[in-house]
């Protein structure tokens, strides 16, 4: 039997299961469908929910300006599925082609996609963790229950992580007109994604809007009433704050404990993938019937010398999701490459931020537009004479060129002169990441083609 007529064979009468009811889990199905996929679809998820937007969650819902159970994603089409919500998949059988759920059930496939993202982190003391008032933000449930308490007469909140969703956290309590503390173990809030020099500008703008910054500090312990209610965060530093509520927010989980003795590469930074989204199993070799996509996946990427990259974009999902349904239902040839450039934005203290490409692996940096002082410009990053990342304040709308200036593999720094004579920082400086993540690969390559069905690489000579 030819190759083609087992793809025919497995879209028409083919079983398909996808394991994680998530953002990616829904357009892959939507995507097999659009394929022609007609064989059995089952969508498993350990939430008794089906597919919502999880970008709300630390943004408008703590606000009260949507509810959560009103962030259902649409429906780009019926995808006609078994849903099988509210059951976590416990374990993965490859020999017999089952996913074993918690209930007892196991689930036969021939193409399986694992979309099963990641979990908040929690507190590190699980007693401590357990007090009524300490909080993660992660599900439909955590901001419910989170908004409840913030809108219920609480004094002061505190904040335990200035990433991402710390900052959003802290940017939703002074709106709602609380005093929050906010303790990051870094030197300034988002070091990590932007580096030092950017996490300068988000410390101003944090402490201008009242929050009480304590920046190279940890917490280390929470202590609670004889009622088990939070009382009282113990410092690094010595000092201790009274506080009612506490949102840990210390980075993600990626949900892969299940796969554990399955055969596949499977760990905590996720699961490895090729760039059409198969998955490798321990020994290095690439299976066909298993994929990956969305927050758990990790996959090379040649624009940023073939490291492995776990992205936890909103849009990366979407393009995985849909790059490993449309492969998992054709022959090889027709196969297509994942070739997304990362692209992340946050909303917080009335400033809008974004960025594309993967900052923390520039080694340079330069403001090519607006100024630092002002918190709105746009930053460019380089790695070995290229340009690798832009992150914008306020500035999005340049954001697009730089998505091309990356994808060409354009010189650093940027050989045009900038439009805008207020930019205060023009020569390239260090990005100051607190850790060194830089690729340890020499290729250059762009990328060629405009949709995602042309876009491929092509080696240039490299400009270290």
């Amino acid at each position: 039997m030819s190759a083609d007529t087992d793809v025919e064979l497995l879209r028409r009468r083919g079983r398909i299961v996808v394991v994680g009811a998530s953002l990616a889990g829904l357009r892959a199905a939507e995507t097999l469908r659009e394929k022609g996929f007609t064989g059995s679809l089952t969508m498993i998820g350990d939430e008794p929910y089906e597919p919502y937007d999880r970008p709300p969650l630390s943004k408008q819902c703590l606000l009260g300006r949507a509810r959560p159970e009103d962030t259902l994603l649409p429906r780009r089409r019926d995808i006609a599925a078994d849903w099988r919500l509210g059951v976590a998949a416990e374990g993965l059988d490859r020999d017999a082609k089952q996913v074993r759920l918690a209930n007892g059930d196991s689930v036969p496939y021939d193409r399986l996609l694992i979309t099963t993202g990641t979990r908040a982190r929690p507190w590190i003391h699980p007693d401590e963790a357990a007090l009524d008032g300490v909080f993660v933000l992660r599900t439909r449930d955590d901001s419910a229950r989170l908004y409840r308490k913030l809108t219920g007469g609480v004094s002061r909140v505190l904040v335990i992580g200035a990433g991402f969703t710390g900052s959003e956290v802290a940017s939703a309590c002074r709106e709602l007109g609380l005093a929050v503390t906010v303790a990051e173990r870094g030197p300034a809030p988002l070091v990590g994604a932007l580096g030092g020099v950017i996490g300068a500008v988000a410390d101003r703008m944090q402490r201008s809007k009242g929050v009480d910054l304590r920046c190279g500090i940890s917490v280390t312990a929470l202590e609670g009433d004889y009622g088990g209610r939070l009382r009282r965060a113990h410092l690094s530093d010595g000092t201790s704050i009274d506080v009612q509520v506490a949102v840990v927010s210390l980075g993600a989980i990626r949900n892969t404990e299940w796969l554990a003795g399955s055969g596949l590469a499977a760990g905590p930074r996720g699961i490895a993938c090729d760039a059409g989204c198969r998955v490798f199993d321990v020994n290095g070799i690439v299976t066909d019937d298993i994929y990956a996509a969305g927050d758990v996946a990790r996959s090379p990427h040649p624009l940023f010398d073939y490291q492995f990259l776990s992205l936890e974009h909103w849009g990366n999902a979407v393009e995985q999701s849909e790059i490993a349904a449309h492969n998992m239902v054709c022959a090889g040839p027709e196969r297509r490459p994942h070739l997304w450039l990362p692209m992340f934005w946050s909303s917080q203290f009335g400033v809008n931020i974004k960025s594309v490409g993967v900052p923390s692996l520039g080694d340079k940096l330069v403001v090519a537009q607006g100024t630092l002082t002002e918190q709105r410009f746009v930053a460019v990053y380089g790695y070995r004479g290229r340009v690798i990342a832009a992150a914008s304040f306020d500035g999005a709308k340049w954001l697009g060129f730089y998505e091309q200036q990356i994808a060409a593999g354009a010189p650093f720094p940027p050989e045009y002169h900038t439009v805008d004579r207020r930019t205060d920082m023009l020569e390239p400086i260090d990005p100051a990441f607190p850790d060194p993540h830089l690729p340890t690969h020499g290729a250059t390559v762009t990328l060629t083609g405009h949709s995602p069905s042309e876009r491929r690489v092509q080696f240039v000579p490299s400009r270290a």
